[in-house]
């Protein structure tokens, strides 16, 4: 399955969070600013999980956004 056949799909919250989350890990390089790498990093420190961890809550957040309400990415 395609993440677009999840997004047209009749699929639930649960659903779209066992997809993103489902498979292998892979390890990924990305480039951000250091500035961005750091508040983040303080972020998820203040949050008590790891920066790998709070990057995928945000990417999840974003892909699943009723996941992200009121959820562990969510600010605040």
């Amino acid at each position: 399955m395609k993440y677009s056949e999840l997004v047209e799909g009749n699929t639930t919250l649960t659903e779209k969070q066992e997809f993103l989350t489902g498979g292998e890990m892979t390890a990924i390089t990305i480039r951000i600013p250091k500035n961005l790498k750091d508040a983040a990093a303080e972020r998820a420190s203040l949050k008590g999980i790891s920066f790998s961890a709070y990057a995928r809550m945000c990417m999840i957040a974003d892909l699943a956004p009723e996941a992200g309400k009121g959820g562990a990415a969510s600010v605040g």
